[in-house]
């Protein structure tokens, strides 16, 4: 039996999921044996699918996306990193929960970056989900040695919208180990920089952008990327997944030559998630909404296809399922189980997901061993 299951946002992370399911079946069929192999698609979780799977977790003072700062970490295993945009510059991390759509930045994540670089990093996975900002990957970059300057000369403020007095780019600077390091995103989003699909339009609401900060921010991101093109000699605003993570992506496919691949392949592999399957009679995944979402590149999706790959049934379990049968079917699921079905207050569902989670592991181990439909 082989749990993997992504983070119930809201309730549990993965890791807690897992634990959950696991006791449930436990108490049914204490002589199975259960895996747990939490999961992530790139996103917050991402450092804990890898700490999970073996990988250290290394301990860094940062800054949040308004400046605060706080503690974070990463994962790390021999010459390999992997970071995570939401547990050092996400939304979560907003002071009171307050948005700062103009002014947050990604100097933090720049700052986690810089530390595993200079710990002996040559490898960097950074998983990118869950931003705070739109200043393009401008913080990241400087925290890593690039400077900004406008026409005088001036150092730029850190935002999205002091990118409009961008005029300079210094890669000089840069930190030699970032030069020499090779950069892949954990991301499913394929948003161009600029435009009606790009970081601003389609992402900047979410972070508490209005409809002029919008426009705003969208004019920052474009001088931002005249000024890199500038700088490179390439121009990479319209690259698929350049919008991700308020332009992150942009950033560091322009400066730090990354390159861009499904979250959750990624996770998988950290996680060595094929040699995990292949010794499994079930797979147990899912995640706090499974709905249409889901399956464009979300985690359950992704393990559902290796374990049918694998010739291995699965299984989802979800707080809420939106998804037909049909749905379900074509992606790989035996069947999904949801906790709405045992208490249909999303409150009270979301409150005791633990409890819920371990009376859904006794209903899998009651059917008869595995035969689940």
């Amino acid at each position: 039996m082989l749990l993997a299951p992504d983070k119930f946002k809201g309730s549990l992370p993965a890791a807690g999921v897992a634990d959950a399911l696991a006791r449930g079946i436990a108490d049914v069929a204490p002589d199975w044996v259960c895996v747990r192999a939490p999961i992530a698609d790139g996103g917050d979780g991402t450092v804990d699918a890898a700490v999970a799977a073996g990988w250290e977790r290394v301990e860094v003072a940062t800054t949040g996306p308004t400046g605060a700062p706080h503690t974070t970490s990463y994962a790390r295993r021999g010459p390999s990193a992997v970071v995570e945009l939401a547990s050092a510059v996400g939304l979560e991390l907003l002071p009171g929960g307050r948005p700062d759509a103009l002014g947050a930045t990604t100097f933090g994540l720049g700052t986690v970056i810089r530390h595993a670089l200079e710990s002996g990093a040559r490898t960097v996975v950074l998983g990118l989900g869950g931003s705070a900002s739109t200043d393009g990957g401008a913080g990241m970059l400087q925290a890593l040695g690039v400077g900004i300057t406008d026409r005088a000369g001036v150092p730029v403020r850190p935002g999205g919208t002091a990118l409009l007095q961008a005029a300079h780019v210094d890669l000089t600077g840069l930190l030699p180990a970032a030069r020499a390091a090779r950069f892949t995103l954990a991301c499913d989003v394929d948003n161009p920089l600029l435009g009606p699909h790009g970081a601003a339009a389609v992402y900047g609401p979410q972070k508490g952008a209005s409809p002029s900060q919008v426009t705003l921010l969208d004019g920052a991101l474009r001088t931002w990327a005249d000024v890199i093109a500038e700088a490179t000699g390439t121009d990479l605003r319209d690259a698929p997944g350049a919008g991700a993570a308020g332009g992150t992506g942009f950033g560091a496919m322009a400066v730090l030559g990354a390159e861009m691949r499904p979250g959750v392949d990624i996770v998988l592999e950290l996680a060595e998630f094929g040699v995990k399957v292949r010794a499994a009679d079930l797979v147990i995944t899912g995640e706090g909404s499974l709905d249409e979402q889901s399956l464009h590149g979300k985690a359950p999706v992704g393990v559902a296809a290796a374990a049918r790959a694998a010739g291995v049934p699965a299984v989802a379990v979800a707080g809420r399922s939106a998804l037909t049968a049909e749905q379900l079917h074509a992606a790989g699921f035996r069947r999904a189980m949801a906790l709405s079905d045992i208490e249909p207050d999303p409150a009270r569902s979301m409150a005791n997901a633990a409890e819920l989670l371990r009376r859904v592991g006794r209903s899998i181990a009651a059917g008869a061993g595995g035969r689940l439909g």
